[in-house]
């Protein structure tokens, strides 16, 4: 009876001890092949870009090459999918952006979790949305447009890109945190809404402001203000949303992309991720190049980055349900 006791005694202890030693072989054999990280965008736009230049600064440290995959689609729902099914090894990245929380708001059903089958990585870059009328028109400031929109209820017409974008919704929300009765007029795209600012069939537009700053540089297009928490680097001079005061006082909306790795990825895997990603944003070249982008680079913790996506998908679904936008 003794001997049995001792020889379970001694099972117990071998096999504790081989599933203590698991985690450390399976971490140090990481990364064991190529990264890929699945862009949920087309080749050769900034979300490329930016995961082009991480995934080349971090593939040095790393030991392994980073291959870029786009999958573009609506909503993000291939490259999220992809990912969400990958082996969660830390071999196989999505970069996440608002759009991402925006899809997780406006869409009923996907075939993945966004805040459950994910686990997030590092915040890659912000970027500025703006508020732009035209140049030569009648509107100089923020606070000149806000006084007409006030005065005349339901007569300012603020365009964006399509129902369901980022900037679409930073609209809505511009109007209802304003107080102003006003009608947000969706376009298909960037391009017709500049031609419509210009043109004087629309008052005002909202959208991201790299798209908008050769437009600017060229005086078609005045910028009112930025929607950020602090003014943007390209326009130093052009004054934040937030300080109109009053309603607006704490108004803060910005775009933004990330790393995410799909869920139960170890979390010695995602830490190390995290951290090389937070070194390459640090540099002062990969600043650089992302800023010619008009993007900020900005590394995060995991779990800044998950706090970060959950309150945007809180946020735009109050946006969503306020401004009776239909689910899709």
């Amino acid at each position: 009876m003794q001997a049995l006791h001792r020889r379970t005694l001694l099972s117990w202890l071998a096999a504790s001890s081989c599933g203590a030693a698991a985690p450390a072989v399976a971490q140090s054999a990481f990364p064991s092949r190529p990264l890929r990280i699945v862009v949920p965008n087309a080749a050769g736009g900034a979300a490329d870009i930016t995961a082009r230049t991480v995934g080349q600064k971090i593939a040095g440290p790393l030991g392994q090459s980073v291959v870029i995959e786009n999958k573009p689609s609506a909503g993000g729902v291939v490259a999220g999918d992809l990912v969400a099914r990958a082996e969660p090894d830390g071999h196989t990245l999505l970069l996440v952006s608002s759009g991402t929380a925006v899809s997780a708001a406006l869409f009923k059903a996907l075939p993945f979790d966004t805040l459950k089958d994910f686990a997030p990585v590092s915040l890659l870059a912000t970027f500025d949305l703006a508020v732009v009328v035209k140049e030569g028109g009648r509107f100089t400031t923020l606070a000149e447009l806000l006084a007409y929109a006030r005065a005349h209820p339901g007569k300012l017409n603020i365009g964006t890109p399509q129902i369901g974008t980022t900037q679409n919704l930073a609209a809505e929300l511009f109007k209802v945190t304003a107080g102003i009765d006003a009608q947000v007029v969706p376009f298909n795209g960037t391009p017709p809404v500049i031609t419509a600012v210009r043109g004087g069939e629309i008052d005002v537009m909202i959208d991201i402001l790299g798209g908008l700053m050769p437009q600017i540089g060229a005086k078609a297009l005045r910028p009112l203000a930025v929607m950020g928490a602090q003014r943007a680097a390209q326009l130093p001079d052009v004054p934040m949303v937030r300080e109109s005061g009053g309603p607006l006082a704490s108004f803060n909306v910005t775009s933004w992309n990330g790393l995410a790795v799909p869920a139960k990825t170890p979390a010695a895997v995602v830490e190390r991720l995290s951290r090389e990603v937070q070194a390459a944003l640090a540099q002062p070249d990969v600043k650089k190049r992302l800023l010619e982008l008009n993007l900020n680079a900005q590394g995060s913790t995991p779990a800044q980055l998950g706090e970060h996506l959950a309150a945007d998908v809180r946020r735009w679904s109050d946006v969503i349900a306020r401004a009776k936008i239909a689910r899709q």
